[in-house]
């Protein structure tokens, strides 16, 4: 019989995780839907060198707050704990790809 892994708090992923992805997003945002497919083809890129998460705005509004995200999507890179780039709004693969790339190097 497998045991499930319990799920780590999300401030303990960003610190025990090098290199984190997080997407704020909202269930009835439209630019929030386009970003799935992008999102999963980059996570099939980058494999284990990085966590993307998905963080649903209206279910987590403490953590919205927290970093002050003010629209949807908003994807925020976190490289050892601390924030190294966020954008608002829609990204295309080769942005993502690239800013990842920057950070692989880092960690």
């Amino acid at each position: 019989m497998q045991t499930v892994p319990k799920l780590k708090p999300f401030y303990e992923i960003l610190k025990t995780e090098p290199l984190v992805l997080v997407d704020f997003s909202a269930e009835w945002c439209g630019p929030c839907k386009m970003m799935k497919p992008v999102l999963e083809e980059l996570k099939s890129w980058i494999g284990s060198k990085a966590i993307i998460l998905k963080i649903d705005v209206d279910k987590n509004t403490h953590t919205a707050t927290k970093y002050e995200v003010r629209a949807v999507p908003t994807l925020l890179l976190f490289r050892n704990g601390q924030m190294v780039w966020r954008h608002s709004g829609t990204a295309d693969l080769h942005t993502l790809k690239k800013v990842l790339q920057q950070n692989f190097t880092s960690t």
